[in-house]
């Protein structure tokens, strides 16, 4: 008796079972594949369900529409089928296998060889199908007992499948930071031989990547590695060891103030001040992102967490806490307020309308900052005390 897929709640998820029922039309025609099974079986929560199946996509289309199930092309060129069961997408791909690779993209043709398909996947522990119904898992290149190890592993040449898909490389270390325990040495040493191969990938893919990695759970060691082999050298030169090590304080006092690993926080922490702009822009970072990074080493501020809070913001000002080595814990999960007094009340006290008024209000608010934010009453007293400040310098 084979290993089966224990029981898991996206087994029972709305619709899969029509799904399944869909796509098998003479028994083997379906089965899970990938995370979904990996992470079942490591016992940790499934987030994308994926199917692999030996029908072409045309033909998944016709049958998953002929069971009144939505189905969307997203990208039946390379065999894919986003089925929508319950609101949510299950990818379902045709059997495939790799006519050319160039390092950046496959020209697949379809199979129904079930090994076939698996032996083009990346790692073993990837190459994981079970039967929908029985739960039977299929193993061809040694998944179950690289998962038992905790082991990153290829399946085949790690040399040949870097150079399929470079990203492989990212991939390699990204997968080792949330799964791994002993490093596969000969998938490192491919790594490292092959790292100046990721100058040929996008930088869009890169940062999607590394953003992955960073929030994983073993980031800091594995990022630690990565600067030793010098994996990113050829792509992000500007992190070092001195980065490497900021990442693993910056992971400590995460831990210390309970705030979730944060991608962007943890970026910020690896690069030298000054590189954070230049960095963005390579990995085509979104403008709220490049903002973040930015914002992120500008230091704690001297008027304390939660005045920072109130001027940036309390995401920028907890990153910046963080990295400063403050405590961010009093600006945690504090909403800044609103100044209770608007240029109307200034007015009303005899200041005229436009520049003195401005000027009058930013008074009164960095006083309210400073007092730490005190109620409206007191808000009113320093109203009265700045109008009366500013008259009198009117008048004289």
């Amino acid at each position: 008796m084979g290993m089966t897929l224990p029981e898991a709640a996206w087994r029972r998820r709305e619709g899969l079972a029509e799904l399944i029922a869909a796509l098998t039309v003479e028994g083997d025609d379906a089965r899970f594949v990938g995370g979904c099974v990996r992470d079942t079986l490591l016992g940790v929560p499934v987030s994308d369900v994926d199917v692999a199946t030996r029908h072409r996509p045309e033909t998944v289309m016709a049958l998953l529409r002929d069971a009144g199930i939505k189905a969307v092309p997203t990208g039946i060129a390379h065999g894919t089928v986003t089925a929508v069961i319950g609101g949510e997408p299950v990818e379902v791909t045709t059997l495939r296998r790799d006519v050319e690779t160039n390092g950046r993209h496959a020209v697949v043709a379809f199979t129904d060889d079930w090994r076939e398909d698996a032996g083009r996947r990346d790692f073993t522990m990837n190459a994981l199908y079970a039967d929908p119904t029985s739960g039977a898992v299929f193993d061809y290149f040694g998944g179950l007992g690289d998962l038992a190890a905790r082991r990153v592993r290829f399946i085949g040449s790690p040399l040949a499948r870097i150079g399929e898909d470079h990203l492989r490389i990212l991939r390699f270390f990204r997968f080792h930071a949330r799964f791994g325990d002993e490093v596969d040495d000969e998938g490192l040493t491919a790594c490292q031989a092959r790292a100046n191969d990721l100058m040929a990938l996008s930088r869009e893919r890169i940062a999607a990547e590394l953003l992955k990695l960073l929030v994983a759970r073993d980031a800091v060691s594995v990022m630690t590695l990565m600067v030793k082999r010098g994996i990113l050298t050829a792509v992000l030169p500007e992190i070092d060891a001195a980065g490497a090590e900021r990442l693993q304080l910056l992971a400590a006092r995460e831990a210390a103030a309970g705030v979730a690993p944060e991608a962007i926080r943890r970026l910020a922490a690896l690069l030298p001040v000054g590189e954070a702009e230049a960095v963005g822009a390579r990995l085509k970072l979104s403008n709220a992102q490049r903002r973040r990074l930015a914002a992120a080493t500008d230091g704690g501020g001297d008027e304390g967490p939660l005045a920072l809070a109130y001027r940036v913001g309390r995401e920028s000002a907890v990153d910046r806490l963080l990295l400063a080595g403050e405590d961010p814990a009093p600006a945690l999960n504090w909403t800044p307020p609103r100044l209770p007094l608007s240029g109307g009340a200034l007015v009303a006290r005899g200041l005229d309308k436009g520049p003195a008024v401005a000027a009058a209000l930013k008074a009164v608010e960095t006083r309210w900052i400073a007092e730490g934010f005190p109620e409206p009453a007191r808000v009113e007293q320093i109203a009265d005390a700045v109008a009366a400040q500013a008259l009198a310098l009117s008048s004289s």
